[in-house]
């Protein structure tokens, strides 16, 4: 059996599957050409190869012999074998990945921005929901303090006459720890940028009259002032008066009054 001179040294390597890339695609180029003295080493130095791990006493392989068989190793460990690489060498699962993460970053980014303007609307309708359960609250406070006034028989009834006869009569309560309350109904609306003032006209000699609470009737005529803490005590106090004056109210009587009623 004549075996060829140049694939001598192979045979035994390619048997074991230790023949690098090169030296195997030229010997199996070869063997393609139909040698049968070739393929005929190859198939006895494969059984030979085979029985050796039941015949052969514990060896190790020669140098040559475990240099190829590693480089073999390596090189088909650093063959891809799940995805094939893209043209920029990065495999296409990941490029796939990527978007996935780019589409997943914009959504939350999305739903980010559409949770903080809700929570910006609900925190919006809940301080308004506050405002309007904190007027609620001092409406309440006003408007029974008002009741108290009026229904205490300890309060001082005091008539506030108009000096237009036309004009309706008004009526002011004075508890002396709750404070006055001034009432009345169909009391015709002040001029634009006008308010109607109470006054406190004191006894003291030469005393000036006491500036105390604006308002405007609301759009029935119905007039209703409370003035918690008046700037005068009852005791000091000669009569209470109802002017004109411009809106923001006045320090002192621009107009004559329009309601005058005597303390008694």
């Amino acid at each position: 059996m004549k075996i060829c001179e140049q694939f001598r040294e192979l045979i035994q390597a390619y048997a074991l599957g230790a023949l690098d890339g090169e030296d195997r695609a030229a010997f199996e180029a070869h063997l393609a050409t139909g040698c049968s003295d070739c393929a005929k080493t190859v198939e006895e130095a494969r059984w030979l190869v085979s029985q050796l791990a039941y015949l052969a006493p514990e060896a190790t392989p020669s140098d040559m012999l475990k240099g190829r068989l590693m480089q073999t190793l390596r090189a088909e460990a650093s063959q891809p074998r799940i995805a094939a690489p893209s043209k920029t060498g990065i495999p296409f699962w990941m490029w796939a990945g990527v978007a996935a993460l780019i589409v997943l970053s914009l959504y939350s980014a999305l739903e980010a921005g559409r949770l903080r303007v809700e929570i910006h609307d609900a925190n919006e309708r809940a301080a308004a929901i506050l405002r309007e359960r904190q007027q609620l609250q001092e409406q309440l406070a006003v408007a029974k303090r008002e009741a108290m006034i009026v229904t205490d028989p300890a309060s001082v009834k005091i008539p506030l006459a108009g000096q237009d006869p036309q004009a309706p009569q008004l009526e002011a309560k004075w508890h002396s720890q709750l404070g006055i309350c001034v009432m009345g109904h169909n009391v015709p609306m002040p001029a634009a940028n006008r308010v109607l003032q109470l006054w406190l006209i004191p006894k003291a000699p030469g005393a000036k009259p006491m500036p105390s609470m604006t308002l405007r009737p609301d759009p029935d005529g119905k007039l209703v002032l409370l003035v918690s803490n008046p700037p005068e005590s009852m005791s000091e106090t000669k009569a209470l008066a109802i002017t004109e004056e411009p809106e923001g109210g006045s320090l002192q009587p621009t107009t004559t009054p329009r309601w005058v009623g005597g303390v008694g």
